[in-house]
């Protein structure tokens, strides 16, 4: 696999943002050990750490050596850029069981086994569980004023709301992380969003000062927002996640889908390993026949199969099909209750007796006095006859049919279906 140009890979994709002096020429001088920092105040990452795993991803690629440094330590300190109130400190059971999925997600994209820059992931709690207060503050607050700490912007924007002192002091933590991973692992190069620079620059900055170091770098990606100014990887039902217990295949990938037509540009740069030619291919298709959404399609591909798999990605066409498409009956039984009502989310709902159902009710019955579906008995009849009813995606054809348990989906729900887009929920309990 040949070697890509990792700071002229990130300017085509849109993905920097700062850049200290000197860190291209280090990066094509020679392999270069670079870590960026994930906090574990989660149990799974977000969309919103992919580009960040994505940079990792590049670094690789380009043949120099990633590592993804876990905060165990931060993670109990809380880091102050871009909040305005003071976090929640997690107790160390909650961090352990954070730390070790986040592990299991990173190991999903990079390459652990390379010979020559094989990735590492490193937990920063085992070089601070035993650092005392007193030795840290001789050792490293001495080395950075407060008047250095107090002009970060991450401090200014806290000043008149306030913040801790465990806050305050997170940009040195941080800048340690840099000094040891420097001495101990190699590490020349910080990377992170634009919302971390300070705080990585504390680092360059700490090894100037404590060990006269002058080939420490930094680097920073944009920090991504949606074109209408509303913040990227959150929906009306919360954040997007990595994890498909948290966010299904199904809803992970409708929100690639979903991405506007200004978005999309930015993003399939961003989130895909697609080449530059590739991509300008995909915006000409765009451009001929905007309806068809070839940029949309193509990012939820490749980002959906590279976090969960071909086969999620499989079923969740299926499942977009079931709701937008001429999906089969079998389609949709052949989903799990996750993904069916994750499909089916916000769809008028009825609940009727099991009982009755597994007896069996007649399909008019059921349609109007059972569920309300249509106002009237008359009513459901005439819809029926007239070929506007399907259950379970199967066109009702006699008014006299008999609804029973063979119908039940998970053995559970029965989908209405009143014309072409409105349907409705029957759930049996």
């Amino acid at each position: 696999m040949s070697k890509t140009n990792f700071v002229a890979e990130l300017k085509w994709r849109g993905m920097l943002h700062d850049i200290m002096p000197g860190t291209e020429e280090l990066l094509n001088k020679e392999m270069v050990s670079g870590y960026i920092g994930f906090d574990p105040t989660s149990d799974s990452l977000g969309v919103g750490n992919l580009v960040q795993i994505m940079m990792l991803l590049h670094f690789q690629k380009a043949g120099h050596k990633p590592i993804a440094l876990i905060g165990g330590a931060t993670g109990m300190v809380g880091d102050p850029s871009g909040k305005s109130a003071e976090r929640n400190l997690l107790n160390e059971e909650t961090l352990q069981h954070n730390l070790s999925c986040v592990k299991k997600q990173l190991e999903k994209f990079l390459d652990f086994n390379s010979a020559e820059n094989a990735a590492v992931i490193v937990n920063n709690y085992d070089w601070f569980k035993d650092f005392n207060f007193l030795d840290f503050i001789r050792d490293v607050g001495k080395h950075i004023s407060i008047n250095y700490m107090l002009a970060k912007d991450s401090v200014k924007s806290r000043l008149e709301t306030g913040m801790s002192f465990t806050e305050f002091t997170y940009q040195l933590v941080q800048g340690y992380d840099f000094l040891h991973l420097y001495h101990n692992n190699g590490v020349k190069l910080q990377m992170g969003g634009s919302d971390q620079w300070g705080n990585i620059v504390t680092g360059t900055e700490l090894l100037r000062r404590k060990s006269a170091v002058d080939d420490a770098f930094a680097l920073t990606t944009p920090l991504i927002k949606k074109a209408d100014g509303t913040k990227f990887g959150k929906t009306e039902s919360g954040n997007v996640w990595l994890d498909p217990q948290k966010t299904s295949p199904y809803k992970f990938y409708q929100f690639w889908l979903n991405a506007s037509d200004d978005d999309v540009k930015n993003y399939i740069r961003i989130f895909t390993l697609l080449t530059k030619d590739e991509i300008e291919k995909l915006e000409a298709e765009q451009a001929a026949a905007p309806h068809l959404r070839a940029l949309q399609k193509a990012l939820a591909k490749d980002i959906t199969i590279r976090v969960h798999s071909e086969e999620d990605y499989n079923s969740a066409v299926e499942a977009s099909n079931i709701l937008f498409g001429n999906a089969t009956a079998d389609a949709l039984k052949n989903l799990d209750e996750k993904t069916f009502l994750d499909v089916f989310d916000g769809v008028p709902q009825s609940i009727i007796s099991k009982t009755e159902i597994e007896t069996g009710i007649n399909i008019v019955e059921l349609l109007s006095d059972k569920t309300n579906i249509f106002p009237s008995r008359g009513e459901s009849r005439k819809m029926i006859v007239g070929g506007g009813v399907s259950i379970n995606k199967q066109k009702v054809e006699d008014a006299e049919m008999l609804v029973n348990a063979s119908h039940l989906i998970n053995n559970k729900y029965i989908l209405a279906q009143r014309g072409k887009k409105n349907y409705y929920l029957i759930i049996a309990e």
